[in-house]
């Protein structure tokens, strides 16, 4: 059998005024409420007056000879009109207190399982308490409706105390996930910063053998060269990409080059670097009307078409 709640102050005093009320209506000098916990058979609620006898808390061990043993056993209404002309209930315990009427009723918990039982004793046959057996089975209801309340709440209170226990562990695995989000968000912002600094040192480092290695030897040429104006605007534009290959810069410039073929790359280098048509029509010795028809296309490849933007603004902001 499963715990059941503790019957509560408010309740209890509920069944009082049951007991009490019961008592004055059946007119018998003992009207109890009997909590069972087997053997135990105990007064639960006790109407007053000073001609009951019976106490709460008095406790009987349930026997064939109890009248509420009789009530257990039938799970119906017992009606003892005058216990000493029945065999079974001539020697039964209440006979000490000279109860020789007894009406009884059990009390069950919603589950079926017994509660105890409701009952009026009497020193004499008592007719109006007979009259009265269906009022104390509606007495009966209302112990019983009030029994399964108190289940209902005390069900409440568990599933409440199931959802608090079960929302806290969300909150505790929440907090814990957050606290291990956290965490690898500082460790890949370490990390990060680290491969930053990797980078940068290893472009450092690129730049300084680009400086110490490659562009004075450029330098050299620049100088072998001079005669050869095309040759030396190549040079210049490889210098200047060269100075550039570790900036950020670089990416873009080589994501604003891609759409354009080699040829209208190298243009595009050259009129940054602010040759005019003719100066990039000598170097690669082409007519202006060539480097002209590629300038257009590059317009068109970059989106500028028709419009008053100055290309070599254009691609100094794009390659710059």
């Amino acid at each position: 059998m499963q715990n059941k709640p503790a019957i509560s102050s408010s309740i209890l005093g509920k069944w009082q005024r049951v007991v009490d009320l019961m008592s004055s209506v059946t007119k018998v000098p003992a009207s109890l409420i009997m909590k069972t916990s087997a053997p135990v058979h105990a007064v639960l609620v006790a109407n007053q007056g000073d001609k009951n006898p019976y106490e709460i808390g008095q406790s009987f061990i349930l026997n064939d000879n109890l009248y509420c043993q009789g009530v257990l056993e039938t799970g119906d209404e017992l009606v003892v009109t005058d216990a000493r002309k029945q065999a079974r209930w001539c020697n039964n315990d209440d006979l000490e207190f000279g109860m020789t009427f007894y009406v009884g009723y059990p009390l069950y918990w919603p589950d079926g399982s017994v509660f105890g039982t409701i009952c009026v004793l009497d020193r004499q046959e008592n007719d109006h308490a007979l009259e009265c057996r269906d009022l104390i089975g509606e007495f009966k209801g209302v112990v019983e409706t009030d029994l399964a309340l108190l289940v209902e709440i005390e069900r409440r209170k568990t599933v409440e105390q199931e959802l608090k226990t079960t929302l806290d562990q969300l909150e505790t695995r929440v907090e814990k996930r957050t606290r291990q989000l956290s965490e690898a968000n500082t460790a890949l912002r370490v990390l990060l910063e680290r491969v930053e600094t990797a980078r940068a040192e290893q472009d450092a480092d690129l730049l300084r053998q680009i400086d110490s290695l490659i562009l004075p030897q450029i330098s050299r040429l620049k100088s072998q060269i001079a005669d050869d104006p095309a040759a030396g605007a190549y040079l210049a534009v490889l210098e200047s990409n060269l100075k550039t290959i570790t900036s950020p810069l670089a990416h873009q410039m080589v994501s604003a080059l891609e759409p354009l073929t080699p040829t209208e790359s190298e243009i595009a280098q050259m009129i940054v670097q602010g040759r005019t048509t003719k100066d990039i029509a000598r170097i690669m010795s082409r007519g202006t009307s060539t480097i002209d028809f590629h300038r257009n296309n590059i317009r068109k490849k970059l989106g500028l078409g028709r419009q008053p933007v100055n290309l070599r603004n254009y691609l100094s902001s794009r390659l710059q």
